[in-house]
């Protein structure tokens, strides 16, 4: 084993270790059993407490690594904030594709009655999103896949990080991820992509976000209805990215990158 596979299963081990117990509480205060399905909310307070250890960990590998936040993807420079705003554009542009495909497919209803409920979801949602997408890629995009390019190929590296993205999402509801592991897989790549485009984690940040956002505003507002509860382009389990709807919206932002890119 490579000498930066070392480093990767160290970090992922020492917040396992840090974050258990304190999972292990937090399901008793909020009443929750591992063989139970996770609310939204409950998924949320667990989520919180995993994601709030990141800035630790994180300033730790780069301490004794002797790295750099400009390593990881992060430097304080304005342009950043275009590569946000782009991000969180293509990604709106991709969920509005693929929405219109499925309307006019009749795969989809829309429940128009609750689109005003759409404006006071917008900015806590995009904050929350923001906030995800933020921690997420400066674990994976940022640390994982940078660690596992000092030793491997780029193809490689990005292989790898993103099985490893998709993989820790079983940690939630495994019977709902299990179907989008392919998807979740793509997405990694599609994210790896769009950091090479500028070597940060901006604009992965500013995609990772719109998808969340998108999404999290449509089912927040209940805004729309799927006709089946599995379907090979709308998802199983009605989930997009174990469908080719997420697969399509991954593919048209994947060749957008590619476009800006080269």
């Amino acid at each position: 084993m490579s000498p930066s596979w070392f480093k990767v299963l160290g970090l992922l081990g020492v917040w396992t270790i840090i974050w258990l117990p304190i999972a292990l509480v937090l399901s008793r205060l909020i009443d929750w059993q591992p063989k139970e399905s996770l609310t939204p909310k409950q998924k949320l307070i667990l989520l919180a407490s995993l994601y709030l250890l990141v800035p630790g960990i994180i300033i730790w590998k780069v301490k004794t690594e002797f790295l750099t936040f400009a390593d990881l993807g992060l430097s304080l420079t304005s342009s950043n904030l275009w590569y946000v705003l782009l991000g969180l554009g293509a990604s709106l542009v991709s969920l509005i594709l693929v929405f219109t495909l499925e309307s006019l497919g009749n795969l989809v209803t829309w429940r128009w009655q609750n689109l005003r409920q759409i404006p006071s979801l917008l900015l806590p949602v995009l904050s929350l999103s923001l906030l995800i997408s933020l921690v997420e890629e400066l674990i994976f995009r940022g640390y994982i896949f940078i660690t596992l390019l000092t030793d491997n190929s780029f193809w490689l590296a990005a292989i790898a990080s993103s099985v490893i993205f998709a993989g820790l999402h079983l940690v939630w509801e495994r019977k709902q991820t299990l179907p989008q592991l392919p998807g979740l897989w793509l997405m990694g790549m599609v994210l790896v992509a769009a950091r090479s485009i500028n070597d940060t984690i901006y604009l992965p940040i500013g995609l990772h976000a719109g998808w969340i956002w998108g999404l999290t505003c449509l089912d927040s507002a209940d805004l729309l209805i799927y006709q089946h509860q599995d379907h090979w382009f709308t998802g199983i389990k009605q989930q997009p990215l174990a469908g080719m709807a997420g697969i399509l919206c991954l593919g048209v932002t994947g060749l957008g990158i590619w476009t800006l890119g080269y």
